[in-house]
């Protein structure tokens, strides 16, 4: 066996400065919500759940570090790029607004909404572990053109369509770092070759905003007072306590924790096309572990496969950016740096390469998909766009006061805005994409008994609220519409099968004439 060091290489400063930002905008997402959102005090905050939660990156790092490490030695390769980790950003808004924010409002009592909060994530983290064991088989199952297709579209539009947006907000600084992008990461001849690219990027990024009076230095004043000590301890007992109060908040744990497994799933997939073949149940194992842990530490958010990996690869990362962006991501909240490092290192800076990051993401699945399977891109797509639209939308009227249950749908509609159509599809996104990608590609490639299923599935998925709805439940609202949907679509799948059975029937041959 090859005796592989953890070596350090151009391509990971790139890598650990996109990956490492982003994490660091979650958790300065995170901390914001609980803090001036939901009301939870900072020091519980601050002392409590941030350095749980770095903790639970850390030690999902660390794990696939030392996956890396064993690929590298037992292939003897050189260009092995280890997965990388993250805190699941769907998970955070989830268990904010569906769990902590209601309970705390319902009792004010802080601990016991994180209480309720801690065993929802152990719930997740319990699906993942369990899952584990299914993973590999379940992956081989779904044909990777839906997988790449559904990661291209959480690439696109939950981790590089908002960060476009930013930075089109500051021209002056996100256009120029772009354009490096373009040259260095994209093009043929790169500009200013011996220095590192993502290093390059903050550089330029960094000086343009303090020169365009982007960033202040009241602003690195202020959040020095965020600094400190706070290192992680255990709340075991804080667990236990919020186990027999937990079972009416758990509805929302198991879709999401299906949705986090096709997640996943999906990023798995897209090491494998990338070449990075790593074992399906390892990874989700240590993914539901590091959950585990950070729940027990006192942290309520999941940690995941963070998107990305063919990105990362494509920037010449190796195996040592992931460990060194889950050391950060565990020293920042231990000391309180985040408001600070923001502070430095203005986010027009960093955006741009999240752009990159969901480009290379969705071009991954055009190179690896046959071209008759091409339209099932497009049909993934939808749901995600609907989940990104819907999302604007509601943050919008919420700005403004109001929801669309005041406007109703029907002043929506006359405007333009297919609002149900909206929550409908853009509700269970991540299952819902795999779901219609399934469903077309089996079509395509005349698999009429694989689409009756993936069809079937549909329905039992939309018939409990997985799917196309605001929350789960059985038979709510209009899930009864969508179960009757696919099960015609199911039936005409076995319709199908029997006509294509019919023709293939080989006619029998006529008895010879008998003769004299």
């Amino acid at each position: 066996m090859n005796r592989i060091k953890l070596e350090w290489k151009r391509g990971d400063w790139a890598a650990y400065f996109g990956l490492m930002t982003n994490n660091l905008t979650n958790l300065l997402t995170m901390m914001g919500l609980l803090i001036f959102v939901v009301g939870i005090p900072k020091e519980i905050v601050y002392g409590r759940i941030a350095p749980a939660f770095g903790l639970a990156v850390l030690t999902a790092s660390i794990c696939y570090t030392w996956f890396g490490l064993q690929m590298a030695r037992q292939t003897g390769r050189t260009d092995v790029t280890a997965l990388p980790s993250g805190p699941s950003a769907p998970s955070i808004f989830t268990v904010t607004f569906l769990v902590l924010m209601p309970v705390y409002q319902q009792t004010g009592d802080a601990n016991f909404a994180i209480q309720i909060g801690l065993v929802w994530c152990f719930v997740e983290a319990l699906i993942l572990v369990g899952g584990s064991f299914l993973g590999e088989t379940i992956r081989k199952m779904i044909p990777r053109t839906v997988l790449l297709s559904c990661l291209s579209g959480l690439g696109l539009l939950l981790l590089a369509m908002n960060p476009m947006l930013q930075a089109f907000e500051a021209p002056t600084v996100s256009f120029i770092v772009l354009l490096l992008i373009f040259i260095n990461w994209f093009g043929k001849k790169p500009i200013f070759a011996r220095i590192p690219t993502g290093l390059l990027l903050l550089l330029a990024g960094t000086a343009l905003a303090w020169i365009s009076g982007l960033q202040s230095p009241e602003a690195i004043k202020a959040s020095m007072s965020s600094f400190g000590f706070n290192p992680p301890g255990v709340h075991v007992d804080s667990f236990l306590q919020g186990l027999p109060h937990a079972l009416p908040y758990l509805a929302s744990a198991v879709p999401l924790g299906l949705a986090n497994y096709i997640f996943d799933l999906e990023n798995i997939e897209s090491a494998h096309a990338a070449g990075d073949n790593y074992n399906t149940r390892k990874v989700m194992m240590a993914n539901g572990l590091s959950s585990m842990l950070g729940c027990l530490m006192g942290n309520p958010f999941p940690v995941t496969v963070y998107v990305g990996h063919a990105g990362w690869k494509a920037m010449g990362a190796s195996i040592g950016y992931t460990l060194a962006s889950g050391v950060t991501m565990f020293i920042v909240p231990l000391f309180g740096l985040g408001a600070f490092m923001l502070a430095v290192i203005p986010m027009t800076a960093i955006v741009p390469i999240l752009v990159f990051i969901g480009v290379v993401t969705a071009n991954q699945v055009v190179r690896e998909t046959p071209k008759v399977e091409v339209p099932v891109i497009f049909i993934c797509l939808f749901p995600w766009i609907a989940n990104w639209a819907l999302t604007m939308v509601n943050s919008v009227m919420g700005a403004a006061g109001t929801s669309a249950a005041k406007l109703g749908a029907e002043l929506l509609h006359s405007k333009g805005v297919y609002y149900q159509g909206l929550v409908h599809l853009g509700n269970g996104a991540p299952l819902a994409s795999m779901l219609w990608g399934c469903i077309a590609i089996f079509a395509i490639m005349n698999k009429p008994l694989r689409g009756a299923i993936a069809a079937a599935t549909g329905a039992l998925l939309a018939l409990f609220g997985v799917i196309h709805s605001p929350m789960v439940g059985f038979a709510e609202g209009n899930s009864l519409l969508f179960v009757v949907a696919y099960l015609m679509m199911a039936g005409m799948f076995v319709v199908k099968h029997f006509l294509d059975s019919r023709e293939e029937a080989p006619a029998v041959a006529p008895e010879p004439s008998k003769t004299a």
